[in-house]
């Protein structure tokens, strides 16, 4: 796990400036690489590639990055890891590729593997996580290519005839050429969804290369700066189609045997590493699984690693160490007062370098900051909900389609009109008055909040809103979008495949296109990067992938409940007892930190004065939402962290006005 950054200019320019830029573009990104840090330039070409390096696999200097081919024409900047680079060594000695090697690294067989098969076939074979840039001498051809679910980060761009690229946003920010100009549009879009969607970044004229692809930037696209097209070298829309056209028949006994055997398989070639390895635990389904197989292939107690609270309705750290103790692990559990949990904000605009408000973002670096005082290298548990249906929205928006689908919308809309008639506050207190009465799974917290959003789903036109409701923070009214508004190719825009044709399977793919690459994989890369530890998903494995959307949806979703396949492989290792259990999430008590520690911090960044004169956003809606949260009649705690988060980015990078 590294970092790498590099530009294209179309001068040339004398080698000690390129390699100078390129060293202090490089040293932005030395919490992803602190053991090791090179540059590669061509002063005729004007092309810098930098790099920093996180030591993970051949921790020789022959390892060391930028490398170049064997016969010169490639040089390669590589972030992540390819898990597969052992066969495919073994590959190219078989088709007599390679005359030797220079060491053992993933690396050196990548560029084997371009001289031998070309950057496209390659990256097919590929199985990893990883964002790269190539250099073909031969060609005077630029390649940028990312993993197949966008494990790692890469971003890209023209700033004034100079394409700048690097693995986050603050070393693009480093060049001269660079120019802070916010994208009207990705702020409306980063209000919606919390995050800032791919291909858009926070800034006019950088792009996030789309998960899946590769880029080829000739010297003509140079010299005309031209629009950049990427193309993909890994569809998960023809995945899908392809396996829904090929679905599993066999048993469900079956079916466990072989995502058991593609799981230990994934988990099996991710703890491959030169340096010592562990795993987050949470106790839930997911981490468990991953532990549990770790722990079944490995001769040692695999480290495991917790975060804890005392506010109870928050701490998972309880169920993390019971399963630990049942599977073996040597487990590490911190519980973190809020004043610790608190002292992050202010780290998380440099962290994340865009609006970013995924509030687990806060337990994600505490998590990650224990586990590299023992660890370099961490596995942990993401994927799991959008391959194997674990999100209560897929049973929202399931339930709700069945048992009231049918009755006409005007009808929908009354009743939803009737619901919000009454203040949520109101709703609490009937909820709480007839509690006892109610079985266990219906006494909600926060009923009244709960109502009110289930009144906006019941009003959803169709599918495509109802899911846009579930997962939408602000309208886009409160951000002053551009007339040619543009929409992000995840998320929503490019619909669903065919065969398609429950809604959870729809809300299934359209989370793993984007809410799974967005927001859950930004967080955990740059909450683990930042304290220099590499992050492994085996979950998102892309034979596992494949081979969870041939599973039907009974083994999937099935009595109200997710995640059906994979439990049953978990309970081969670990007792039911011990999982079974309402999913609480990775949360933090936002809401009351709110209201106390954060209130001040809050207030300064939420004055009706300052939103007015920034000019990003509407105040009213703002400052009402706020208003409410304090009084305790409504709890916002989620859409004003969105609105907050953007506040904090601004005070620290002091963008331009907004520009569409």
């Amino acid at each position: 796990m590294c970092g790498l950054i590099g530009f294209w200019q179309t001068e040339p320019a004398p080698r000690e400036e390129l390699s100078a830029l390129a060293t202090r573009m490089a040293d932005t990104l030395s919490h992803r690489g602190p053991d090791d840090s090179g540059v590669w330039v061509d002063p005729r070409a004007g092309v810098a590639l930098g790099f920093r390096r996180l030591s993970i696999v051949d921790l020789s200097p022959e390892g060391h990055q930028p490398m170049q081919s064997a016969s010169g024409r490639y040089v390669l900047v590589f972030n992540g890891e390819i898990y597969n680079f052992q066969d495919l060594r073994d590959t190219l000695e078989r088709e007599q590729a390679v005359r030797g090697w220079r060491g053992h690294s993933d690396t050196e067989v990548m560029l084997a593997a371009f001289e031998h098969w070309g950057i496209e076939a390659a990256l097919k074979r590929f199985v990893g996580m990883f964002a790269f840039a190539v250099w073909d001498a031969q060609a005077r051809v630029l390649h940028l290519a990312r993993d197949r679910l966008g494990e790692k980060p890469l971003y890209y761009g023209w700033m004034n005839g100079v394409l700048l690229f690097g693995s986050e946003l603050k070393a693009l920010c480093a060049h001269p050429q660079f120019r802070a100009a916010t994208d009207q549009d990705a702020v409306a879009l980063y209000m919606r969804y919390a995050c800032v969607p791919a291909p858009f970044s926070i800034y006019f004229g950088v792009s996030k290369l789309l998960p899946g692809t590769w880029l080829s930037i000739t010297s003509e696209d140079l010299k005309q700066r031209q629009r950049l097209q990427s193309r993909p070298y890994w569809s998960l829309s023809e995945t899908v189609t392809g396996a829904l056209r090929n679905p599993f028949s066999g048993s469900e006994e079956e079916a466990a045997q072989e995502l058991d055997r593609l799981l230990r398989r994934a988990v099996a070639g991710q703890m491959v590493a030169d340096v010592p390895l562990g795993a987050f635990l949470s106790g839930g389904v997911d981490s468990s699984t991953v532990v549990a197989l770790m722990q079944a292939q490995s001769m040692q107690p695999v480290k495991t690693f917790t975060i804890g609270f005392h506010e109870q309705a928050y701490n998972e750290a309880v169920y993390a160490k019971q399963v630990a103790q049942h599977i073996g692990t040597e487990h590490n559990e911190l519980y973190v007062p809020p004043e610790d949990a608190l002292d992050v904000v202010p780290q998380l605009p440099t962290l994340y370098d865009e609006p970013f408000a995924d509030s687990s973002q806060i337990p994600t670096f505490l998590v990650s900051q224990l586990a590299r005082r023992h660890v370099t290298v961490s596995l942990s548990g993401d994927g799991g909900d959008e391959l194997f249906g674990g999100y209560n929205r897929y049973f929202w928006g399931q339930t709700l389609r069945k048992r009231i689908g049918w009755t006409p919308l005007p009808v929908r809309q009354a009743l939803a009109a009737s619901i919000t008639g009454i203040s949520p506050a109101t709703w609490d207190g009937m909820f709480e008055r007839v509690s006892l009465f109610l079985p266990r799974r219906l006494r909600y917290t926060a009923a009244g909040d709960k109502m009110h959003k289930f009144a906006g789903l019941l009003s959803a036109e169709d599918d495509r809103i109802l899911y846009q409701r579930l997962i939408s923070f602000w309208p886009d009214s409160v951000a002053h979008r551009s007339a040619n508004y543009r929409i992000p190719p995840g998320w929503i825009a490019y619909g669903t495949p065919g065969p398609l044709h429950t809604l959870p399977e729809r809300m299934m793919y359209l989370d793993a296109l984007g809410y799974l690459p967005d927001d859950i994989l930004v967080k955990v890369d740059r909450a683990a990067m930042g304290v220099g530890l590499e992050t492994r998903v085996p979950l998102l494995d892309h034979r596992v992938i494949e081979f969870a959307w041939r599973l039907p949806m009974a083994m999937k979703l099935r009595g109200g409940r997710g995640k059906r396949l994979l439990r049953r492989v978990l309970y081969q290792y670990v007792p039911r007892h011990l999982i079974e259990r309402r999913k609480m999430g990775f949360g933090i008590p936002l809401d009351s930190w709110l209201r106390g520690p954060l209130k001040n911090w809050a207030e300064s960044l939420l004055d009706e004065g300052r939103l007015a004169r920034e000019g990003f956003f509407d105040p009213a809606p703002i400052r009402r939402r706020w208003a409410e949260h304090l009084s305790g009649r409504r709890n916002w705690q989620h859409h004003l962290w969105v609105v907050l988060m953007f506040q904090a980015w601004v005070d620290h990078w002091h963008p331009s006005p907004g520009t569409a």
